[in-house]
């Protein structure tokens, strides 16, 4: 049996436990250590039913009160309700002490001599504090196990709207890709078939790295970039010389497992916007790793007719993949959007944490 079920369904149990333990033995024994003093047994029987009423008050309060009234904001039938519990146990106790005669029983320990008044042992001060000790720890530990519970609630619920979410925009990429990748093939195959048998190999590649190493929600560093390295050397056989490719990866590479096809959509991009039949273009991709974090730079061409925009673009690979980040990786990635650098290129710079 796991650890975690265990201790969820006893430590609770053990902690109760514990409590009335210590209750007891603050209610039963720890006056009888003072000398040689020696209670009448009715005592003992009436501190035996103030620990009963204790024990049943709150666990009223924590099942009924708390759930049903101060958590369905009637806080005054709540507290109306507490002070009626109150004074119902503060009758039973001063009907036992007068039924078994407990004033003068107990006054006749501490005054052997029979000099003074008799009085309500412990009456008000003790038994009071010990009542709304009792009630604002029932209190306390139910609101506390009603808002863990909300949370777990909340929680589950993200996880499972996040999962939802994830599985919407990866089925919106998988298309999205092969719709582009297909089309370039067909505009092969009435050039060079040879050529494009060559494509066909290097998409069944990478169709078998989406139908099978995607499907897990991680997957390895090294996968990812040769993905991304077979689509830009499918990419380039469909290029003229106008255009220059440029990728830069670590020749060390140390494995981290990553989000798939994370990459792809910003290689994509470049490729979408930064390519032109009738002027030189360039597309540079670095890749670089220190220790936990990965660094990609990809920059192209410029060219005001394609004006790339992630926010704007017709695509739907950079905008879910955007929102891929917020999802998988909160607070571990920067992107940054330079559309248009000094130099006439559109730039994007990932710095993603992979520990």
């Amino acid at each position: 049996m796991p650890a975690t079920p265990f201790f969820r369904r006893y430590v609770p149990l053990l902690s109760h436990v514990l409590g009335w333990g210590l209750l007891g033995y603050l209610l039963f024994f720890a006056q009888s250590f003072s000398s040689d003093i020696r209670f009448p047994d009715v005592f003992w029987v009436r501190q035996g039913i103030f620990f009963c009423l204790i024990v049943a008050v709150f666990y009223i309060n924590s099942h009924l009160l708390v759930p049903h009234l101060l958590l369905r904001d009637q806080t005054n039938r709540y507290l109306l309700a507490l002070t009626g519990v109150i004074g119902c146990i503060l009758l039973i106790l001063w009907g036992l002490e007068t039924w078994f005669n407990l004033p003068i029983l107990v006054h006749r320990v501490f005054h052997p001599d029979g000099k003074g008044e008799p009085r309500l042992y412990g009456w008000v001060v003790p038994n009071l504090f010990t009542i709304l000790l009792a009630l604002g720890i029932s209190t306390s530990l139910t609101l506390l196990q009603k808002w863990q519970t909300d949370t777990n609630l909340r929680l589950s619920l993200e996880q499972a709207k996040t999962a939802s979410e994830l599985s919407f925009l990866k089925a919106q990429i998988n298309p999205h890709f092969f719709f582009n990748t297909l089309n370039n093939i067909y505009a092969l195959t009435l050039l060079d078939v040879e050529t494009a048998r060559e494509a066909l190999h290097r998409l069944s590649r990478m169709m078998r790295y989406v139908l099978y190493d995607t499907q897990a929600s991680t997957t390895l560093l090294s996968k990812e970039l040769a993905f991304v390295g077979d689509y830009i050397q499918l990419m380039q056989l469909r290029l003229t010389d106008k255009v220059t490719v440029t990728l830069d990866s670590p020749e060390r590479l140390h494995d981290r497992p990553i989000a798939p096809m994370l990459l792809l959509p910003f290689v994509e991009n470049a490729f979408k916007h930064g390519v032109s039949a009738l002027h030189s273009s360039q597309i540079q991709i670095t890749i670089q790793q220190r220790q936990n974090q990965l660094l990609m730079d990809v920059r192209n061409t410029l060219f005001a007719d394609k004006a790339p925009s992630l926010e704007r673009g017709n695509g739907i690979g950079l905008t879910n993949t955007r929102r891929r980040l917020d999802l998988l990786y909160p607070d571990l990635y920067t992107l940054q959007i330079d559309e248009q650098t000094p130099a006439g290129e559109y730039r994007v710079q990932l710095t993603l944490d992979l520990s």
